[in-house]
């Protein structure tokens, strides 16, 4: 009697079961494309993967999708795409590009099922983009290298610097940027210095050719900067209200990074520039962290650097960009506050040269006096890790080139007073620019 009412219980809640599971919007035989997958595919991929952009096919119809359905499946599982690095949980970023639990059972539900398309009015209309290319608009400024410049096929890495006249009457704070490589095949990265003394100009005047080469620097002590990019950095806008300073009759120097690939190359490229259009109440300023004591013999598959820094002032962090080459596996940084509470600032745990990010955080974190910046980093040169540039492995100390390395992640923040900015960044390598450039507009006084 007894294995009978077990029986019968173990029946009744496999009906149950198979009852909820028959329900289930997410089963594979309920998954269509229009209804499910499409909007997915809009909101996560459609930015890169359409006519024109970085991805390599499109993603915009059914056609697109359904023949890659078990391609999306793969690359969505194992979170290779959409292309975010930070793990969940290590600082809470705005604009975040990872698809949730759901959506990736969702895509891997469609694919079982059979790719069905679904009924065409439940989709979703097509994402429209900015016919001029601009993610955030049309710009304020756009910023274009007056020439082309070219290549050659081979060689070491070719650092360029094109300073680009901003002709300002007025300071300005820029709320954020957004770069267009000209020529991704050769773009390793670019950095945005500012100007205001005439010197970068002197440098261009006295090299032949466009521009000038500058391998490390940029041959003078910078009056500013307003970011960069690199492989993988999506678009970056600062709270409203806040920004990068720009003095009035600065230059701006684009130092590009050139790797040359085999074919004789040219690159024209341009960043786009947005100001902060209402009142401005903080100055965004940058601090460093990193180790340039490097020297990774062949063979070591985990490397391992730190770094730390005590902050001499309060400050609010705004967003944070980890930076390494292509041996870097592992990168955190935490903040131990004077109570010994840590906040996580971020953690990229498979680190991909290819996809780096300037992170901003939805809210920001304040980091009062006396909190410890922890870095920690590891490196794999072995042959084991696909993305070693060497074959065989062989020694890699820090440099410029995309064969060497690095170990840095800053950190954007604001503080309350000028002293507070030049004591956070000042001393050692750890100035990113010259303290001078902090004398800030009346404008952009804290409140």
């Amino acid at each position: 009697m007894r294995v009978a009412k077990l029986l019968a219980g173990l029946c009744s809640w496999l009906l149950l079961a198979g009852t909820c599971f028959s329900a289930n919007p997410t089963a594979a035989s309920k998954v269509t494309y229009t209804k499910d997958v499409a909007p997915i595919l809009f909101k996560h991929c459609a930015g890169c993967h359409r006519p024109g952009e970085v991805g390599p096919f499109s993603l915009l119809t059914y056609a697109d999708a359904a023949k890659r359905a078990d391609f999306l499946v793969d690359i969505t599982r194992s979170r290779r795409m959409p292309p975010w690095k930070p793990v969940p949980g290590y600082g809470d970023f705005v604009n975040v590009r990872r698809l949730s639990d759901a959506e990736v059972s969702t895509l891997a539900a469609w694919t079982a099922g059979g790719a069905l398309e679904g009924d065409l009015k439940d989709l979703p209309p097509t994402p429209s983009f900015p016919g001029n290319g601009w993610q955030m608009g049309e710009p304020d400024m756009v910023l274009k290298m007056a020439e082309p410049f070219n290549l050659p096929a081979s060689g070491r890495d070719a650092f360029r610097c094109f300073v680009i006249p901003l002709d300002l009457a007025t300071d300005k704070v820029v709320s954020g940027v957004e770069f267009h490589p000209g020529n991704r095949r050769v773009v390793h990265h670019a950095l945005f210095y500012l100007d205001n003394t005439g010197k970068a100009r002197k440098l261009d005047e006295a090299s032949p050719g466009y521009g000038y080469a500058s391998f490390g620097g940029v041959g003078f002590a910078p009056t500013g900067g307003i970011g960069g990019w690199a492989p993988g950095a999506g678009i970056r806008k600062f709270p409203e209200g806040m920004g990068n300073l720009i003095r009035k009759g600065s230059d701006l120097v684009l130092q590009v990074h050139y790797h040359p690939d085999g074919k004789p190359e040219v690159d024209q490229s341009e960043l786009g520039v947005y100001f902060v259009k209402g009142p401005v109440r903080h100055i965004v300023a940058s601090l460093a962290l990193g180790n340039r004591d490097i020297s990774i013999a062949p063979g070591d598959a985990d490397y391992r650097l730190t770094s730390t820094y005590t902050l001499p002032a309060d400050i609010r962090a705004v967003g944070i960009s980890p930076h390494m080459h292509w041996l870097g596996r592992d990168m955190r940084v935490e903040a131990v506050l004077p109570g010994g509470r840590t906040e996580h600032l971020i953690w990229i745990k498979d680190w991909d040269f290819n996809w780096q990010g300037q992170y901003v955080y939805r809210q920001m974190i304040d980091l009062p006096k006396g909190t410890q910046l922890k870095l920690t980093a590891s490196f794999d040169n072995s042959a084991a890790n696909a993305a070693n540039p060497s074959d065989p492995p062989a020694k890699v100390k820090f440099g410029e080139q995309t064969t060497d390395e690095m170990c840095f992640c800053w950190v954007q923040f604001v503080a309350e007073r000028r002293e507070d900015y030049v004591d956070v960044i000042k001393g050692g390598w750890r100035v990113i620019f010259t303290p001078r450039w902090l004398t800030l507009p009346e404008t952009s006084k804290s409140k």
